[in-house]
């Protein structure tokens, strides 16, 4: 399985191993008025062998004190019997929170990016 680490990315020329080669999203849905999007991840070498398919339900919300929340939902659908371990789990987690570092240092940058 390839992995996925963008904040290496970032800092040094990308390796085979460090890359993603083939991703591909499904968009399910896009709530402006509540700043949430679901979306599916249907394709790419980032699934290996254990995954069917990844959902994802990201909402962000008013933290009452001038910042935001992301919540993030995520739902998999697996090959076969496999069961993911808790350690599988949290490694997701965790690249997943990596995501949006990048995101979020250019948005503080370019405040009006976004409005």
């Amino acid at each position: 399985m390839v992995k996925c680490q963008y904040k290496q990315i970032l800092k040094k020329k990308p390796s085979v191993d460090d890359i993603c080669i083939h991703i591909k999203h499904r968009i399910d849905e896009v709530d402006n008025e509540k700043c949430r999007c679901k979306f599916t991840l249907i394709e790419g070498d980032v699934m290996g062998e254990k995954l069917r398919s990844a959902g994802y339900e990201i909402e962000f919300m008013d933290d009452g004190e001038g910042g935001s929340i992301c919540r993030m939902l995520s739902e998999y659908e697996t090959v076969g019997d496999v069961v993911f371990r808790d350690e599988d789990i949290e490694e997701g987690k965790e690249k997943a929170t990596e995501l949006f570092k990048p995101v979020e240092a250019f948005l503080l940058a370019n405040p009006d990016a976004y409005a």
